[in-house]
C-alpha cells in the first residue's frame, strides 16, 4: 500500500486512515488532532491568548466574593473633588493637608498611586506631612514598554538579596533603563513601583514584582506597603525557581515575612485576581477627607490608597467588570491578595498537565469511537460540545478552590478536534462499509433492490407493486448433462461465463438481471411497449450468437449433445417486491407474465428456435418479421398461447472467424 500511495499524485488522507484499520486510524486522527490543536495555538496565539483569558476569568465574575475589605480604602481623588479643590494636579500643600487629613482619621500607612516627579512650591511642608504621618509609600514607574526613552526622578528603595543578572540562575524579571520618579527632594520617602503589563488587548492582568533599573530591582507599590508595615530594615528579598509540579513558575520571598511565597510567572509578573466584587473595595472622596466629612473609623486602622479615580486622570484601564476602572483598584487588588495570601498563579509544569488531560480526553475519545455505531453516532457530537465546557469548567474549578491558572482553551480544542475528526472517521467508515454492502446486494440483487435492503429497516409485510415489465428468460441446455461428465470447477466456469456474457449483453440494451437460479437467468425491462420489446428481442438474438459461438463447443463430452442456449420473450403485468419475515426476506417478481415467458423458454427445446416471443410482445414488434409457430397450451396453464419466432434474416450477422463453427439447437437436448 505504501508503493502505491507514495506514487498516487491524488493521494486521499482520509482514504489512508481509512486503509489502515479502525484502531490504527482512530490513533493516528487523535494525533493529528493535537498537532493540529498546537500549530493553531502558534500561529494565532495572541487572539487565542485573549479568548483564553477572557473566559477563563469566568470563574471569578460568575461567582465573585462578596464580602467588604475592611483594611483598605481607596482615597479617591474624584470629579467631585476636583470640581470643589481644583483640577488635576493638585498644588502639594493641598497634598500635605490630605496626607495629614488621612493620618488625623487614623490610617496605619498611606500609600499613593502618584508619581511626583517635579518639584514643585510646597513641597517641604508635603515631605514634613509624609514623614509625620504614620507611614507612608510613593510611586514611581519603571517603563517596561518599548518605544520610549524617559529618565526622570530618582529610584529609591531598592531590594537587597535580588540580583538583576538574569542570565545567572534562570531567574526572569524585567528590566529596564527607563522610569519616571519622585524628584530627589523626597528620596527619603519610601517608594514602590505601580507598573504593570498591559496585554495585547490593552487588559491588565498581571504586574511585574520587582522591575530591575540600572541593575536594582525595586518591588511593587503593595510588596512596599508590606516591607514597611514590617518595619524591617534592610529591605531584603530573593526570587527562586519554583521546585514543585504544581507550584509557581518563579517564587518570591521577603525576609520580613517568613513563610510567605509569592508565586510569579516564567516572567516575574504577578497575577492579579478578580475575585472580588469592584462594590468590595470601599472608597472615600479626598474633598470629604480634607473636610472631615467622612464616617467614623472610615479608614481608622487601615491602608489608605491615594489614587486619581477621575476619568480625566488618565490613569484608566479595562477589568473583567468594568470597561473602564481607575488604576488604583488593581494597586487595592493586588494588596488584598498580598494580605490575604490568595495569589493566582498559573503551575510551571501547565503544559505538561494539559497534555496529560489532553491524553487522558484523547483514550476517552478512542474508547467512545470504539463503540457500537449508535452511541459513537451520537457521543462523538456531543463530546465535542461537552469537552469545551468541560474543561473551561474544570479551569473555573481550580481558579475558583486553588486560586491555579491552568489554561482551558488548548484541551477544549483539542477535544473539539479530536471528536470533530474522529466523527469524520467512523461516519466515512460507516459510509464506505454501507456502500461496500450495497455493491455486495447489487451483485447478487437489482440495484433498485439492493438500494432499499440497504437503507430501509426490514418488515414482515408484503413489500410488492404492480407493473408492467418486458422479461427475458434465458436457460443453458444439456448443462446437467456436461456437469455429470465435467470436474465442478469446470462447471462452474463455463456457468460464469454465460452469466458474465449475458448480463453484459442485457445492460447494453437497458435491462438488468433479475435473478440467476441454476443454469438459467431471468432479465426485466421495466417498460412493455414496442422499444422494451426491441431491446429484448435485440438481447437475445445477441446473447444467441455470442454465447453460442463461444460457449465451450470444443469441451463438450464425447456423445454429448453440445451446449446451447433457449430464450423466451414476453410482455405483461407482474408484481415485483419483497415477502417473508423480516428476518429471512426473498425479493421475488410474480404473475402470468412470469409464468408464461418461463414456459415459452421450454418450448424452445420443443420447436427447436433458440429465440421464441409470446403473443403480447410480438403485438408490439409489428415492423420486425416473425414467424408463427402456432398456438400452444403451455404447461401448467389453461390458456392457449401463440409463439413467434424471429425470420432467419433478423437474426445477427455470424463472426467474421471462418474457423468458428457454427452451432445449432438440436431437439431433444436435456434441459
Amino acid at each position: 500500500m505504501s508503493d502505491s500511495l507514495a506514487t498516487d499524485s491524488s493521494f486521499h488522507p482520509l482514504a489512508f486512515l481509512l486503509g489502515l484499520g479502525p484502531r490504527l486510524g482512530r490513533v493516528l486522527v487523535l494525533v493529528a488532532a493535537l498537532a493540529l490543536v498546537y500549530l493553531i495555538t502558534l500561529l494565532f496565539k495572541p487572539a487565542l491568548n485573549t479568548l483564553e483569558e477572557r473566559l477563563g476569568v469566568l470563574g471569578w465574575t460568575l461567582s465573585p466574593v462578596d464580602e467588604i475589605e475592611q483594611r483598605i480604602t481607596i482615597v479617591a481623588i474624584d470629579e467631585k473633588s476636583l470640581a470643589e479643590v481644583g483640577p488635576w494636579p493638585w498644588t502639594r500643600q493641598q497634598m500635605a493637608d490630605l496626607v495629614t487629613a488621612i493620618d488625623i482619621a487614623g490610617a496605619q500607612l498611606q500609600l499613593h498611586d502618584i508619581a511626583y516627579s517635579e518639584q514643585k512650591a510646597g513641597d517641604d511642608n508635603f515631605l514634613a506631612a509624609l514623614q509625620a504621618s504614620r507611614g507612608a509609600v510613593l510611586a514611581q514607574i519603571p517603563d517596561i514598554q518599548p518605544g520610549q526613552t524617559v529618565q526622570s526622578g530618582l529610584m529609591t528603595h531598592s531590594l537587597s538579596g535580588i540580583s538583576c543578572d538574569t542570565a545567572s540562575g534562570g531567574i526572569q524579571i524585567p528590566n529596564t533603563q527607563n522610569y519616571l520618579a519622585a524628584h530627589a527632594g523626597l528620596a527619603s520617602v519610601p517608594k514602590g513601583h505601580i507598573t504593570v503589563t498591559i496585554a495585547s488587548d490593552g487588559s491588565v492582568r498581571s504586574a511585574p514584582a520587582v522591575v530591575c533599573v540600572e541593575g536594582a530591582a525595586y518591588p511593587s507599590l503593595a510588596i512596599m506597603g508590606l516591607l514597611q508595615a514590617s518595619n524591617r530594615q534592610p529591605l531584603q528579598a530573593s526570587i527562586r525557581q519554583g521546585d514543585t509540579l504544581f507550584g509557581p513558575a518563579q517564587v518570591l520571598t521577603l525576609d520580613a515575612y517568613p513563610g510567605l511565597d509569592i508565586p510569579l510567572d516564567q516572567n516575574g509578573d504577578l497575577r492579579i485576581s478578580y475575585a472580588n466584587l469592584p462594590s468590595n473595595y470601599r472608597a472615600v472622596s479626598a474633598v470629604d477627607v480634607l473636610n472631615g466629612d467622612i464616617d467614623s473609623g472610615l479608614l481608622e486602622n487601615t491602608w489608605a490608597l491615594v489614587g486619581a479615580t477621575a476619568f480625566g486622570s488618565d490613569d484608566i484601564v479595562p477589568t473583567p467588570y468594568n470597561g473602564a476602572t481607575s488604576g488604583v483598584e488593581l494597586q487595592a487588588r493586588i494588596l488584598s491578595s498580598l494580605l490575604d495570601v490568595s495569589i493566582p498563579y498559573t503551575p510551571r509544569s501547565a503544559s505538561t498537565l494539559l497534555l496529560v488531560l489532553c491524553l487522558g480526553l484523547g483514550l476517552g475519545l478512542y474508547l467512545l469511537a470504539a463503540m457500537d455505531g449508535r452511541t459513537a453516532a451520537y457521543g462523538l457530537p456531543i463530546a465535542a460540545v461537552v469537552i469545551p465546557v468541560l474543561s473551561l469548567g474544570l479551569h473555573m474549578q481550580l481558579l475558583g478552590s486553588a486560586n491555579i491558572w491552568l489554561g482551558w482553551l488548548f484541551p477544549a480544542a483539542y477535544g473539539l478536534f479530536a471528536a470533530s475528526l474522529l466523527l469524520l472517521l467512523e461516519q466515512s467508515r460507516v459510509r464506505v462499509e454501507r456502500g461496500r454492502v450495497f455493491s455486495n446486494l447489487s451483485s447478487y440483487l437489482p440495484s433498485d433492490v439492493a438500494r432499499e435492503i440497504a437503507y430501509t429497516l426490514p418488515s414482515s409485510s408484503i413489500n410488492a407493486r404492480r407493473t408492467n415489465v418486458t422479461l427475458l428468460s434465458a436457460d443453458l441446455r444439456n448443462f446437467s448433462a456436461f456437469g455429470e461428465l465435467r470436474p465442478p470447477e469446470e462447471s462452474a466456469a463455463v456457468l460464469h461465463f454465460f452469466f458474465q456474457r449475458a448480463t453484459e449483453i442485457v445492460e447494453q440494451h437497458g435491462g438488468r438481471i433479475h435473478e440467476f437460479k441454476g443454469d438459467s437467468l431471468l432479465a426485466v425491462w421495466d417498460a412493455h411497449d414496442a422499444q422494451a420489446g426491441k431491446q429484448a428481442l435485440a438481447a437475445a438474438q445477441q446473447m444467441q450468437q455470442s454465447i453460442n459461438q463461444g460457449l465451450l463447443h470444443t469441451h463438450a463430452p464425447i456423445g454429448l449433445e453440445p451446449l446451447a442456449v433457449g430464450i423466451g420473450l414476453e410482455q405483461g403485468p407482474a408484481l415485483i417486491g419483497s415477502i417473508g419475515p423480516a428476518h429471512r426476506r426473498t425479493h421475488t417478481l410474480l404473475g402470468d407474465t412470469v409464468a408464461i415467458t418461463l414456459r415459452i423458454q421450454e418450448m424452445t427445446a420443443e420447436l427447436a428456435h433458440p429465440v421464441l416471443l409470446g403473443e403480447c410482445i410480438a403485438r408490439q414488434l409489428n415492423d420486425t418479421s416473425l414467424q408463427s409457430q402456432g398456438s400452444y397450451l403451455l404447461s401448467g396453464l389453461t390458456v392457449p398461447h401463440v409463439l413467434y419466432a424471429p425470420s432467419v434474416s433478423d437474426h445477427l450477422e455470424e463472426t467474421n472467424d471462418s474457423n468458428q463453427p457454427s452451432l445449432k439447437l438440436l431437439r431433444g437436448g436435456r434441459p
